[in-house]
């Protein structure tokens, strides 16, 4: 069932808001990342362990889910579908995959911020999770270029519907025009 054009167009402004949305957050995640590993002084590292808790609790994983989620919806409603086009499919589990991870990161930060947030543990050489971030923004960028270039290639499945609704479009066309021509 594909959404109508109105429709289609809100879904597709909500996915595009969340999905660049996200990416911004990461980037706020990175830049709060960058003092956590190179800064020598404890209070510069303490700010950022305890930063990057709220940004991922109520920026990242958010946008994430509802980037996941209305990414589905627009596959489902549109002619492009959930499982015809390879650059959809890969879309899917990449976005799918990162989110997964990203929720599963989440008891990572929760102990950095609590350990920043206690005054007697020296916060510095912790390492923070930088090469985590950037390998996050940089998987979420696949999706983005495959979004944008909509690269050729059918999927198995998209193969199959397409000949079923060739042999069908013109089944229907021979119908039409045996029809035209008794009448």
């Amino acid at each position: 069932m594909t959404m109508p054009p109105p429709v289609r167009r809100f879904m597709l402004t909500v996915h595009i808001t969340t999905s660049v949305g996200w990416l911004g957050a990461i980037a706020a995640y990175i830049a709060l990342n960058v003092p956590a590993v190179t800064s020598t002084d404890p209070q510069t590292v303490r700010a950022a362990y305890l930063m990057m808790e709220p940004v991922l609790v109520y920026g990242i994983v958010p946008l994430a889910v509802l980037s996941l989620v209305t990414g589905i919806v627009q596959a489902l409603g549109t002619p492009w579908g959930l499982f015809r086009h390879y650059w959809v499919v890969i879309s899917l589990i990449l976005t799918a995959v990162a989110t997964v991870v990203l929720i599963g990161h989440m008891r990572d930060v929760h102990a950095l911020a609590a350990m920043a947030a206690d005054p007697t543990v020296d916060v510095r050489d912790r390492g923070g999770d930088l090469f985590h971030s950037i390998g996050g923004l940089i998987v979420l960028l696949i999706p983005l270029w495959l979004n944008m270039y909509k690269p050729r290639g059918l999927t198995r499945y998209g193969w199959r519907r397409q000949q079923r609704a060739k042999t069908a479009h013109h089944g229907t066309a021979s119908d039409s025009r045996a029809r035209t021509e008794v009448f």
